[in-house]
C-alpha cells in the first residue's frame, strides 16, 4: 500500500482545519492527519519569555527536514512517531503520537506548499483562502478560547510577523495549488476532493 499525500495549505484561520476534519470524517479509519505546526522547531533551551517573541510564521520556525523524512517513512509503509507541540509554552512537549501509514495522509498547515520537497510528495496540493478580516477574527477566537492567549498578544503577533509572513510566504503559495478553495465549508469543492479521493484509492486497489 502507498499513502495518497493531501496537502492542506492555506492563511491563519482560513478553513483549513474546518475542510481537513471534514475529509478526516468522510474516510474514516482510511485517513491520518499530519498538522504541519507539530513540526516547530523545539526550543527548550530558550525561556518562555524569549520563546514568545520568536517568528512561528516564518519557513525557518519549522523543522521541515524532519516532516519531510516522516514522509518519506510514511510512503514506505513505516509508522512514525510525530512531535507534538503546546502552544500554551510555545514550544514541544517530550510526547509524541503515532501516525501508521493509512491510505490517505492530510498534511495540514499554513507553510505546506512553501517547501518543494514538500509539495514534490503531495498527489494533491489545496489552499483554502478566505477573507483577511474573517481569518483574523477566527485567529482571535480560536487564540483566546483554544491556547490561552490574550487580545493584546495575538494583535502584537499578528501585525508584527503573521500578517506581512503570510503575504510574503503563505499566499504566493496559492498559485502553487491543484485546487483553490474559499471556504472550508465549500460543498462543491468538497465533493470535488473526495470524489478524487476515492477514484485515488480505487486506482490504488486495483494495482
Amino acid at each position: 500500500m502507498s499513502c495518497i499525500f493531501i496537502g492542506i495549505a492555506g492563511g491563519t484561520g482560513s478553513g483549513k482545519s474546518t475542510f481537513t476534519n471534514r475529509l478526516k470524517e468522510a474516510f474514516g479509519d482510511s485517513v491520518s492527519v499530519l498538522y504541519y505546526d507539530n513540526y516547530y522547531r523545539a526550543h527548550d533551551d530558550i525561556p518562555l519569555e524569549q520563546r514568545k517573541t520568536i517568528n512561528y510564521d516564518h519557513p525557518d520556525a519549522f523543522e521541515t527536514e524532519l516532516l519531510i523524512r516522516h514522509l518519506r517513512e510514511l510512503k514506505e509503509g513505516k509508522t512514525i512517531q510525530c512531535p507534538v507541540y503546546d502552544y500554551s509554552i510555545h514550544n514541544r512537549t517530550r510526547e509524541t503520537v503515532e501516525i501508521r501509514p493509512t491510505e490517505v495522509v492530510l498534511i495540514e498547515g499554513i507553510m505546506v506548499l512553501q517547501n518543494e520537497q514538500v509539495r514534490d510528495l503531495l498527489d494533491i496540493k489545496i489552499y483554502v483562502e478566505a477573507d483577511a478580516d474573517e481569518r483574523i477574527l477566527r485567529r482571535v477566537i480560536r487564540d483566546v478560547k483554544e491556547r490561552g492567549r490574550d487580545v493584546e498578544g495575538i494583535a502584537r503577533q499578528y501585525l508584527t510577523t503573521v500578517k506581512p509572513m503570510h503575504y510574503l510566504y503563505v499566499e504566493p503559495t496559492k498559485y502553487l495549488a491543484d485546487i483553490v478553495i474559499n471556504s472550508g465549508l465549500n460543498d462543491v469543492a468538497y465533493d470535488l476532493i473526495r470524489l478524487r479521493i476515492a477514484l485515488l484509492l480505487e486506482e490504488q486497489g486495483t494495482d
